[in-house]
C-alpha cells in the first residue's frame, strides 16, 4: 500500500489543522492506520491509530486530536485542535495489517510538516 499525507502547514497556537492520508489499494478497510510524529531532535513517536471501531491515542494528545477514517475514500484523517508549539513536528501516516496498534508499522507515508508558532 502507498500512503500520501497532506494538510500540514504553519499555524498559530490555538489553531486547528486536519491532516489527511490517502492510501492506495482495494483493502484499505482491513488496515490499521496510524499517525506518528517526529519533532526536531526527537525520535518518532506514536500519536493515534484506528482499526475498525478501535481507536488509540497517545496520552499527550487525548482530548486534543481526533483520528477518523473514510473507507470509501481510502483516507484517514487527524483532526488537531488547540495546537501548541510542542505539537510542531513532521507527521507521518502509517499502515499495518497485524499486531499492536502503537508500533511496528509496515507502510509509511512521506510525512507532512506541522509548525505551530507561539
Amino acid at each position: 500500500v502507498q500512503l500520501q499525507a497532506s494538510g500540514g502547514g504553519l499555524v498559530q497556537a490555538g489553531d486547528s489543522l486536519r491532516l489527511s492520508c490517502a492510501a492506495s489499494g482495494r483493502t484499505f478497510s482491513t488496515y490499521t492506520m496510524g499517525w506518528f510524529r517526529q519533532a526536531p531532535g526527537k525520535e518518532r513517536g506514536f500519536v493515534a491509530a484506528i482499526h475498525w471501531n478501535a481507536i488509540y491515542y497517545a496520552d499527550s494528545v487525548k482530548g486534543q486530536f481526533t483520528i477518523s477514517r473514510d473507507n470509501a475514500k481510502n483516507t484517514v484523517y487527524l483532526q488537531m485542535n488547540s495546537l501548541k508549539p510542542e505539537d510542531t513536528a513532521v507527521y507521518y501516516c502509517a499502515a499495518k495489517l497485524w499486531g499492536a496498534a502503537r508500533e511496528n508499522y509496515d507502510y509509511w507515508g512521506q510525512g507532512t510538516q506541522v509548525t505551530v508558532s507561539s
